[in-house]
């Protein structure tokens, strides 16, 4: 992909992101540079190299030389405290460590060698040619939350990026011409995918440090961007903000925006002009449904991309009809545009990929016209500010406070149209739980975004005859008068 955007696109901007900017002809000696820094380290091909890193340069840097040298770059949540930290290290056997500065004091006692951003990061050093890959090679493991166990790494191939890229480019008419702007960050596939497009249609991407809802506009019409990256509940925050002239002088012609409510689309073409495409994808798959400008009806997923197939079935994997809900699953027509299955959980990969179909763990309903409708997760996940938490990480840590003997944790609906985090707690026995300090408890060992909004103390969990939690009945009881709310207690 770097090799041909240099040879057809040349001095033409490729990327704008803190720490640095390039065309498109320098990025290959830059990436093959930093790939003889990683040889000069030690790092081999299919050697994991661990990144920890906000958006800025030196981060795609070492993520495009690993797929240069053939080494698997493994992206970590800015957000992840101490105890993710060493799981992923752990379960990518990383041999590297690319980790900016101010995230130092969470490093686990037990890390592989360090490069530190702003500290001991190598200069580049003599360019090494490109390995010969195949399409089916790990270029990246990606961490998704797990819903029933810890987090699973997601070996995402190089062609599964590559049709990432294109098919991306494709629902949103991406030109060589345009300016793509995201504030979303590169160690998620959105955000990465964000960089493909621009290699291979031969447009610049900028990529900003964070989102800002205050900041959103003025850096729009700066950058003077014409295509924008959106998530769920973003859409609603933005909307909240005072109007603002700067909200119709962009040049923006077509956003992305996937798990946003039809309402809020609506209102927000109506402030600024702006069409946000909706869709379906997963670090698991690819962009696989879409809507489009043009589409008639809004408040769906879409329709199935060229290259892949949806069905929607029940319990035994049997197709359902039209109108009935059931789970999503998936298939590509090319080989490896999905990921190959999970990092050293072969079980897990079987379970997902059983019958040769990608469960997505997702209940859905394909319409008469064949339009996807989300209804809800089937899977023990929650989704909020476009991460997923995983219940059972949250459960771990709450479990961890001597104060708190059983907890179940489950996702109810803000008035952002997301998922805030809910935890049902029963208190160990001559002990009596102050939900304040067992947030603050939470704050220090998980992501800030899966911290509990919300907790209730029961006497007890509803459970089934063999012990599970019923998980069901406290999401329908929700929100009660005697709920404890972070936001509210702040």
């Amino acid at each position: 992909m770097l090799r041909r955007a240099a040879e057809r696109y040349g001095d033409r901007p490729l990327v704008k992101i803190a720490g640095g900017e390039w065309r498109h002809r320098d990025a290959v000696d830059i990436v093959a540079r930093r790939a003889g820094a990683l040889r000069a380290a030690g790092i081999e091909r299919g050697d994991r190299v661990a990144l920890m890193c906000s958006n800025r340069v030196e981060l795609l840097e070492v993520f495009l030389a690993c797929g240069w040298l053939g080494a698997v770059a493994v992206p970590i949540n800015t957000a992840s405290m101490r105890p993710q930290i060493e799981y992923y290290l752990a379960n990518s056997g990383a041999k590297l460590f690319v980790l900016e500065k101010q995230f130092l004091q969470r490093l686990p006692p037990a890390a592989p060698l360090l490069w530190v951003i702003g500290e001991s990061y190598p200069a580049p050093a003599e360019p090494v040619a490109a390995a010969a890959l195949q399409p089916g090679d790990t270029l990246a493991i990606l961490y998704t939350s797990g819903t029933t166990g810890p987090a699973k790494g997601v070996s995402c191939p190089h062609a599964q990026y590559y049709w990432w890229g294109l098919n991306t480019a494709a629902i949103l008419g991406v030109r060589s011409d345009d300016v793509l702007c995201t504030t979303l960050p590169l160690f998620h596939i959105n955000a990465l995918n964000t960089f493909a497009q621009a290699a291979l249609i031969g447009c610049s991407a900028v990529f900003e440090p964070q989102f800002s809802a205050s900041r959103f506009w003025a850096t729009v019409n700066e950058r003077r961007a014409t295509v924008i990256y959106l998530l769920g509940a973003m859409v609603p925050i933005l909307l909240a903000q005072k109007e603002n002239p700067l909200e119709r002088s962009h040049r923006v012609r077509i956003g992305l925006g996937p798990g946003v409510p039809a309402t809020a689309l609506e209102t927000f073409h109506g402030r600024t002009g702006i069409t946000l495409l909706e869709g379906y994808g997963s670090t698991e798959t690819n962009f696989v449904i879409a809507t489009a400008a043009d589409s008639a009806r809004r408040g769906v997923m879409g329709w199935i991309r060229p290259g892949f197939h949806a069905r929607v079935v029940d319990e035994q994997d049997m197709e359902l009809p039209p109108g009935e809900a059931g789970e999503l699953v998936l298939r590509a027509d090319e080989p490896f545009a999905f990921a190959t299955g999970y990092f050293g959980m072969p079980e897990k990969t079987v379970e997902a990929w059983r019958n040769l179909w990608f469960h997505s763990g997702d209940r859905v309903v394909r319409e008469a016209d064949g339009a996807f409708r989300f209804i809800d997760r089937i899977k023990d996940a929650i989704r909020r500010r476009g991460e997923n938490v995983s219940s059972y990480e949250v459960e771990q840590v709450l479990l961890g406070h001597p104060d708190v003997a059983g907890a179940a944790v489950y996702p109810v609906r803000s008035e952002l149209a997301e998922d805030e985090v809910m935890a049902a707690l029963v208190a160990t026995p001559g002990r009596r739980i102050d939900c304040a300090a067992l947030a603050s408890f939470c704050e220090s060992r998980l992501p800030k975004f899966a911290v509990p909004r919300y907790i209730d103390v029961l006497p007890e969990l509803p459970r089934t005859e063999n012990g599970k939690v019923q998980k069901y009945k406290l999401r329908e009881r929700g929100v009660s008068g005697a709920t404890w709310d972070r936001l509210r207690s702040a």
